[in-house]
């Protein structure tokens, strides 16, 4: 594998990812979580999006093909979920314990915030162009970048103060429903294209 062969792997699904998007929102969900708990759902979300990036490069087209599900029903469907996570984050926000501590970790932050439609079908491409290897080490730096971003994020809410904070986890639940509602569009248009 050559650099430039890394290189060609890392940049598509460096962007793909876009952890410095999903940070905030990462804050946003974990704002009244202890700093414990805020740490192992890091490690969970990381975990979960390697593990579903692994299955995925081996067998996600025939597992897909196999099922009758395309990238963009996966798209909607992962537009859904968060849609419905951000909008309960908005309009229940003084209902005590309105997160699930115990499943964020897995959905929304490992799948599809970490490693959603975008990131899965770049690393479906990466595979056809690039190889198997490449794709794999790309998968696991890209992985360990978002860890140390996620889980050094506690100090950003330091400088902004609790206030800010909480200002923010509003902003950042909005995005969050934007970035659902685009989700659920590219998906249906690009249905709409393969109809046409």
């Amino acid at each position: 594998m050559t650099f430039n062969e890394f290189l060609l792997s890392f940049i598509p699904l460096f962007v793909a990812i876009d952890i410095i998007g999903t940070a905030p929102i990462y804050i946003g969900l974990t704002e009244e979580f202890e700093q414990n708990e805020k740490r192992r759902l890091v490690v969970q979300a990381v975990i979960t999006a390697f593990m579903l990036a692994m299955i995925f490069l081996a067998t996600g087209k025939v597992i897909l093909d196999f099922m009758g599900i395309t990238l963009n029903d996966f798209r909607i469907g992962g537009g859904l979920v968060l849609l419905i996570l951000s909008i309960n984050d908005l309009v229940f926000a003084s209902e005590e314990g309105r997160k699930p501590k115990g499943t964020i970790g897995i959905v929304p932050l490992g799948i599809p915030l970490i490693m959603g439609p975008a990131a899965l079908t770049t690393i479906l491409v990466l595979v056809n162009n690039n190889g198997i290897l490449p794709t794999i080490v790309s998968v696991t730096i890209n992985l360990i970048i978002v860890f140390f971003v996620l889980y050094y994020a506690e100090k950003v809410i330091n400088l902004i103060g609790e206030s800010g904070a909480k200002a923010f986890a509003k902003v950042a639940s909005l995005f969050l429903a934007a970035i659902a509602v685009m989700m659920i569009r590219v998906g249906i248009l690009e249905i709409i294209k393969e109809i046409r």
